[in-house]
């Protein structure tokens, strides 16, 4: 009886055994499972990035204010008669005055270039900026 039963066992984990391990067992199926949930993730990281710059895409298409904001913040252009301040250094305080001459929100800087301060007005344009 005693071997009956220990074969029985065995039956039944042979049986068992492409369940959970097989190659379509539980084991493989909640690991596809995670991969799925991750990848999910990734597409909805994805779809946001894609949305901004599908928004940004269309506003330069459409408007000339997102091409007005790049020109003025990484090429240094001004318009006809009006000043343009650049402060060098991190005071704060500098930083707001030099944003209220502009008309620009505190901390953002009207140009990326390193060079000594312009001042253009009348209708002159600005020397262009340097490239370190």
């Amino acid at each position: 009886m005693r071997w009956i039963s220990l074969i029985l066992v065995a039956l039944i984990l042979l049986l068992q055994y492409p369940l959970w391990l097989g190659k379509g067992g539980w084991l493989k199926v909640w690991d596809i499972n995670q991969q799925v949930k991750a990848q999910q993730q990734e597409n909805l990281k994805a779809q946001a990035r894609n949305a901004v710059l599908e928004a940004e895409v269309r506003d330069l298409k459409q408007g000339t204010d997102a091409i007005e904001e790049r020109a003025r913040t990484n090429l240094g252009m001004v318009k006809r008669n009006e000043l343009f301040f650049q402060v060098i250094g991190n005071n704060p305080a500098a930083s707001a005055v030099a944003s209220a001459a502009t008309g620009k929100k505190a901390g953002q800087t009207p140009s990326s270039s390193t060079s000594n301060t312009r001042v253009a007005s009348g209708g002159m344009t600005p020397p262009a900026p340097r490239r370190p």
